[in-house]
């Protein structure tokens, strides 16, 4: 049995403090089966994503920061449900894509490269203080042309630049099989759905980064109407991740 253990937490008073009584927690059970990073401490679990030899090859080969290394198994169902919706009539879609680093290991992990899917990857790539979200450490004038450089190779895969939701009337699919929101920001989340749901083909997965975390209620809140006025109901995951499968 694997253990995945990382000391990424995050809104702790003391994160020292937080990691010793997280320390100590494990050292009481059984160890096998532990997970313990970006707000989750669990055991006795399975965590087949370890055992998932292309996951762990993609994943390894592109993730850069100890932060990218703690959000594993949000980046894994991202790559379960990308599998699923090969399957899907429709193109993926990412708005936020930040550095393209999930993005890049589902290409990856679903063998995107041969497939005759499209991938469209939106971001501003910079940031203001004007701005509702927050920054990202990656944010500046060239993050926009390392995203492109790390796609170079697939030309299925188109990165823009722009304000979602007013980028994606210049450039988005008729038809989508995956969508994954994460903005950060409920305004922009909100106009993208109201833009995009329609479009998303019978069985196509959307998946909302930032659904499950009290940071972000304001998009639970806008999202959860949003779906219930269409029927839907989101399945908040304990990533923190929301799930629709449509």
């Amino acid at each position: 049995m694997k253990n995945y253990l990382t000391t990424m937490f995050w809104g702790t008073k003391n994160k020292d403090e937080f990691v010793k009584g997280i320390q100590h927690s494990v050292n009481q059970i059984s160890p096998h089966g532990i997970f313990t990073g970006d707000n989750i401490f669990t055991y006795g679990r399975n965590l087949s994503f370890l055992d998932d030899e292309k996951f762990m090859t993609a994943f390894n080969k592109h993730i850069e920061t100890d932060v990218e290394a703690s959000v594993i198994w949000r980046i894994n169902i991202l790559c379960w449900a990308a599998r699923q919706s090969m399957r899907i009539e429709g193109d993926f879609i990412e708005c936020a894509c930040y550095k393209g680093i999930s993005a890049r290991i589902i290409c990856d992990y679903t063998d995107f490269g041969k497939s005759d899917k499209h991938y469209y990857l939106y971001d501003l790539f910079e940031h203001s203080s004007d701005m509702i979200h927050h920054s990202m450490p990656e944010h500046g004038e060239d993050l926009y042309t390392k995203v492109k450089n790390r796609f170079a190779e697939l030309e299925q895969v188109h990165v823009t630049q722009g304000a979602v939701p007013e980028v994606l009337h210049q450039i988005s699919p008729e038809k989508i099989a995956f969508l994954h929101l994460d903005l950060n920001n409920a305004p922009a989340e909100i106009g993208a759905l109201e833009l995009l749901f329609d479009r998303v083909s019978t069985g196509g997965i959307i998946i909302l980064d930032d659904y499950g975390w009290l940071a972000y209620r304001a998009q639970k809140e806008a999202e959860d109407p949003f779906f219930e006025e269409r029927g839907y109901r989101v399945l908040e995951l304990p990533t923190g991740q929301g799930l629709i499968i449509k």
